[in-house]
């Protein structure tokens, strides 16, 4: 499967995005999903997953209450919307897939990755 992921910008802090990620399958909703950043010189950095069917969800304690996690499988997509945005959410976001009906908080769990979309949340 092919990811697309888009909607990154910039944005003054307290802002919001919405990020999407797109799948060349409609079997999509077969994968769970997964959304990870990476700044300059840190590690890749789990965010949110979400199950096949969009029934359980998962966050990182750094965005838990800000960011949601949740998908369209009519629309191969899943998004993340990201709420109250602080200058050290700036990295590239990147959604991930794996053909499996639970989710995963570990990167190295996903098989698809997409290409990433660059946030950048000014002070």
């Amino acid at each position: 499967v092919q990811l697309q992921a888009s909607g990154g910008g910039l944005v003054q802090t307290g802002g919001s995005l919405r990020l999407s990620c797109a799948a060349s399958e409609r079997t999509f909703s077969n994968y769970a999903t997964g959304w990870f950043r990476q700044a300059p010189g840190k590690e890749r950095e789990f965010l949110a997953a979400i199950n096949w069917r969009g029934s359980n969800t998962g966050y990182a304690d750094s965005v838990k209450g800000r960011f949601t996690i949740s998908r369209d499988n009519a629309k191969n997509t899943v998004y993340l919307q990201m709420n109250s945005l602080k200058p050290e959410d700036t990295a590239v976001y990147y959604c991930a897939a794996r053909l499996s009906i639970y989710y995963y908080t570990d990167h190295t769990d996903y098989d698809y990755w997409g290409q990433g979309t660059l946030v950048t949340v000014s002070s």
